[in-house]
């Protein structure tokens, strides 16, 4: 409600990569449980060419297609590309930059207004901190977020769920989760900051829900302004 990311007459591509998150967003759009006016949906999947990820995608093409949920399956050698040896600095940006733009294809192609990626609450607050210690700004993911002058929207239905929630519904609801490939998964700038919250938590539990609840109170007269107070401005050589 807070942010009508669904509204009647929607037709929303759902983005499902095959983990918890994505599995749990697509089983919650599919039922009876969501409110909102009708609206149709089309999962995509895209194959990143990963060795052995075919056969993990196979478990998860028959899955949805057997939900009745109009589905795309599309291999790709994407996540060769990024992962290859002239990329090996920043394999993360290619791969999603490469993927981001064949979503949308798929979505012009299907007539779909609105994107809806599984990004939760957690998803959230890494990025936050991902974009504050390597990207030096401020700024995360919207949960609902016009692109192209609004001919689209990305949503995030799952923006306010605690990763720990999503997982347990998905447990809960017997979907075939599959391990994520990407060889850098585990290596990753996101996977970097997830580990440093846990270790603060250990200290202050309280430290995830704090930096969730900073976002809703940003005080601009406390923040500086790099171009009147000595601070540099981005791309000011010193």
């Amino acid at each position: 409600m807070d942010y009508r990311m669904i509204e009647a007459g929607d037709r929303v591509l759902v983005c499902v990569s095959g983990g918890a998150d994505s599995l749990a967003l697509l089983n919650l759009l599919n039922s009876s449980m969501i409110r909102v006016p009708d609206f149709s949906i089309v999962a995509i999947t895209l194959d990143m060419g990963f060795n052995q990820s075919e056969n993990l995608y196979a478990i998860l093409e028959d899955y949805i297609q057997n939900s009745g949920i109009e589905y795309v399956m599309e291999k790709t050698e994407i996540g060769r590309i990024a992962h290859s040896s002239y990329n090996k600095k920043n394999p993360c940006f290619l791969c999603t930059r490469l993927r981001r733009r064949r979503i949308f294809e798929i979505a012009e192609q299907k007539d779909c207004n609105k994107i809806a990626f599984a990004h939760h609450k957690d998803d959230i607050i890494v990025t936050l901190l991902i974009n504050l210690f390597f990207g030096r700004e401020i700024s995360t993911m919207m949960p609902n977020q016009p692109i192209f002058g609004g001919k689209l929207n990305i949503i995030r239905p799952l923006a306010y769920v605690a990763e720990d929630v999503v997982k347990k519904y998905t447990m809960e609801c017997g979907c075939p989760c599959i391990e994520n490939p990407c060889p850098t998964s585990r290596t990753s700038k996101r996977q970097y900051i997830k580990n440093i919250i846990k270790s603060m938590e250990k200290d202050n539990h309280k430290i995830r829900d704090n930096i969730w609840r900073a976002l809703g109170h940003i005080k601009p007269d406390y923040l500086p302004k790099p171009n009147g107070l000595g601070f540099p401005i981005r791309g000011e050589k010193h």
